[in-house]
């Protein structure tokens, strides 16, 4: 007493109140006297791992192993009750906690469980003798297995009786006994920190203690079922989407072409569970107390998953040359790319936005924390924290691209998670946005998240965390300047304040079609609302950067670039823009058109075509002017997933008006279609036609379709045959469902002209008898009307 504690440092002088023995001591129980006291009279000895220098008891008697062979069971009866085997019930407890899929609560050579926080578990101790109520008492030692300094103060370390009083929040109790096993019901808070646990057990018999250890690890992880946790979502069926749900869509494209792509999550398979706790452990370097508070662990996913400043799990390449790893495009689950980093504790090579948010995605659901992936098309990147997004100009036409920091990407994916946030408010819980793409630093980090999707929509850019830079990416200004040198004045060619921000996405629940979340992001593009709040938001935005606005008088000359859509790789594409003069009098307008590779990220690569027009726009006429882009002229410029930018700069000469319009657009490619000969049956291999035609004007060469599907081997298949214009590219899979249900299969396809080209397939898996296992969806005609809905 006095004196500060070597595990925790509580000063002296805290005064709490002792769980065990209710007497006023030290805020830390592992220097308390009175509480090693009641410990010791129920347990004789102290309690374990307190990292105190205690002087040997000569009388002691060495303590056996937990697994100790006790073949004299007469002696051992006359001695002490002795644990010989432990049995996490992974049947029972799999059941009642939703773990049963996970790889260690059926692997053979483990005999660890997963169970939820706030829940009631089971365990059952073999045992040498009969339990005996009046002889033996029993009490229970929990330490979290990766805490270098657990202690009985801050949560790493719990200690109760069985048949006592909750110490904690834990509990344990007898279900029932038999002459040699103990069957006992045990339950952690709702706020116990998620991890490996390590379970000891004291018994004391006949006024000797003795400790036993089990050789397997119980992991606790968030429980979203339990209303009492922070990750409490209401909804059975929300609840198996965004925790159970193995696979999933992540959405790429543009605004304008919605490309759907089936991803892996995967987050029960072997190693998945304990690839997550190391990075929060030794990538993260969390403090394993925070583990306990699911804001706090997904701030340190969002760190973790990248690796810029903390050799997390997956380097970001934008750069378009993948070599030494594998291309972002490639990758269609998250399993790889884990299980590599598990085993050689490097970066994996390469991502982009939507793998950083699938791995995300994984990292949470096998942590029991409700995860979903959205895709935000037009994304703005604010790097100045303007809320604005600003593009430079000269004379023309072309971007100053030195001047060019902000950005607008043609898709971004994050993710979020659903907790309670008592740090905000009761109001900002729900679902919270967190982003593990390595884009601006947050706090010295790169990371980003939670943020509020309650605070984004109100624009309450004050609030933690990165709210200003989410609201920005959903509802930024655009501004188009034109710069003349250094001592000219800019000049405002146009603001766009709808482009910003578009068609978020995400799947539905317990379907498969896209669900827009859009407003639960913003109000209604330029309604009264929507501009309020852009207006709030400046107010509180602490940034000097001066915002202009277009005069809004009529021009005598409108301009309307005409939007793309549908443009199939392969075929050439027209760009053009209506000239329309509403005056009485003549005018003479000078109209730039041109094309540029882009990567989804806005960045501009390389120029595709690029024309000059003069036209004399005669009174109330109007004028088309139009250019063509070949396949020859685009084919080699293209870089990753075909992303075009087209823009028109025009000028009316004799009144000097200015205008700049641009569209973003993405080629589109085929989809793979996947046909099953016969129904998938449990057990039963099921061969699959996979089959597309080649749309290139040029023959495909050195082609491999890559299948993966649910609990089946991947599957790596060339095409031996180079596949002509026009002709169909196929191949065919066999594939054997070991479980009944549902089954995503997915295939991408890859060659040397071209790449990037996939396709799914839901389906259900019947039973040996050849039956549904229950009353299925249509996920045929869900995957129609995804179809459709793109």
């Amino acid at each position: 007493m006095g004196n500060n504690c070597s595990a925790c440092c509580s000063p002296p002088g805290s005064q709490s109140c002792c769980d065990t023995c209710e007497q006023i001591c030290c805020v830390c129980p592992c220097c308390c006297v009175s509480f090693q006291s009641c410990w010791s009279r129920m347990f004789g000895r102290r309690p374990p791992e307190l990292h105190l220098p205690t002087k040997p008891d000569p009388d002691e008697r060495p303590k056996p192993s937990a697994l100790q062979d006790l073949r004299d069971t007469n002696v051992a009866a006359k001695e002490y009750l002795a644990v010989t085997g432990w049995d996490w019930q992974r049947s029972e407890n799999g059941a009642a906690h939703r773990t049963a899929d996970y790889h260690l609560m059926d692997a053979k050579d483990s005999g660890g469980a997963v169970v939820r926080r706030g829940q009631p578990f089971s365990l059952r101790l073999t045992t040498n003798r009969r339990y005996d109520a009046n002889r033996d008492k029993i009490g229970f030692v929990f330490t979290v297995s990766d805490c270098k300094n657990p202690n009985f103060g801050n949560g790493t370390q719990e200690g109760v009786s069985v048949g006592g009083e909750m110490l904690g929040g834990w509990s344990a109790k007898i279900h029932s006994v038999t002459d040699s096993s103990i069957s006992l019901e045990l339950s952690s808070p709702p706020t116990s920190i998620i991890g490996a646990w390590r379970v000891e057990v004291d018994i004391s018999s006949d006024d000797a203690t003795h400790n036993f250890t089990c050789p397997y690890p119980l992991y606790i992880v968030f429980n979203p079922w339990c209303p009492e946790d922070a990750t409490f979502i209401e909804g059975e069926e929300e609840r198996k989407e965004y925790v159970l749900q193995q696979t999933g869509l992540i959405w790429r494209g543009t605004h304008n072409r919605l490309r759907p792509c089936a991803w892996h999550y995967a987050q029960f398979h072997e190693h998945v569970l304990q690839c997550v706790l190391m990075m929060l452990t030794e990538v993260c370097r969390m403090s394993t107390p925070n583990r306990a508070d699911p804001a706090k662990v997904a701030r340190a996913i969002s760190a973790g998953i990248n690796s810029p400043d903390d050799s997390g799990v997956l380097v970001g390449n934008w750069s378009g040359k993948y070599e030494g790893g594998t291309a972002p495009t490639e990758w269609n689950g998250s399993v790889n790319i884990l299980t590599q980093f598990y085993q050689t504790k490097t970066p994996v090579k390469f991502g982009q936005c939507w793998v950083f948010s699938g791995v995300l995605t994984t990292a949470c659901r096998t942590i029991g924390l409700p995860c979903r992936p959205v895709t935000n098309f037009s994304s703005a990147h604010d790097t100045h924290n303007s809320l604005t997004i600003d593009y430079f100009f000269d004379d023309k036409g072309e971007t100053i691209e030195r001047l060019n920091s902000d950005s607008i990407w043609n898709f971004h994916v994050w993710n979020e998670v659903w907790m309670k946030r008592p740090d905000l408010g009761e109001e900002y819980g729900g679902w919270q946005i967190v982003d593990a793409t390595p884009q601006e630093e947050s706090d010295g980090q790169y990371r980003c998240g939670p943020t509020s999707q309650v605070a984004v929509k109100r624009g309450e850019i004050h609030l933690p965390f990165d709210t200003p830079f989410v609201y920005a990416e959903v509802n930024a200004d655009k501004l188009f300047w034109k710069y003349r040198g250094a001592s000219q004045p800019m000049k405002l060619l146009g603001r766009k304040t709808g482009g910003v921000g578009l068609n978020l996405s995400t799947k539905a629940v317990g379907r498969y079609v896209r669900e827009d979340i859009t407003d639960q992001y913003k109000h209604n593009e330029d309604s009264t609302e929507e501009r309020n709040v852009m207006r709030d938001a400046l107010r509180r935005c602490e940034n000097v950067f001066a915002r202009y606005y277009l005069n809004e008088e009529i021009e005598d000359i409108e301009f309307d670039l005409l939007l793309l859509d549908d443009i199939v790789i392969g075929q050439p594409f027209t760009i053009s823009v209506v000239i329309m003069n509403k005056s009485d009098k003549d005018h003479d307008v000078s109209v730039v058109l041109r094309a540029d590779s882009t990567l989804y990220t806005g960045a501009v690569k390389e120029l595709v075509k690029k024309e000059e027009f003069k036209r004399t726009i005669k009174a109330k006429s109007e004028e088309k002017v139009i250019t063509e882009v070949t396949f020859e002229e685009y084919y080699n410029k293209l870089v990753d997933q075909c992303a075009l930018n087209v823009a028109c700069l025009a000028k009316v000469d004799t009144t000097d008006f200015e205008y700049f319009a641009q569209d973003d657009f993405r080629m589109r490619k085929p989809d793979i279609k996947i046909t099953p000969k016969t129904p998938f049956m449990v057990g039963q291999p099921t061969t699959c036609k996979l089959s597309f035609t080649n749309p290139l004007p040029m023959a495909l060469t050195k082609a491999v379709f890559y299948v993966i599907a649910t609990k089946c081997e991947s599957q790596f298949i060339k095409v031996k045959e180079d596949i002509p214009a026009g002709g169909e590219a196929q191949c065919e899979a066999t594939l054997t469902p070991s479980n009944a249900g549902e089954i995503t299969v997915t295939a991408s396809f890859l060659s040397k002209q071209l790449e990037d080209v996939d396709g799914y397939l839901a389906a259900q898996v019947l039973d040996e008898n050849g039956k549904p296992v229950a009353e299925e969806n249509d996920v045929e005609e869900d995957k129609n009307e995804a179809e459709d809905a793109v």
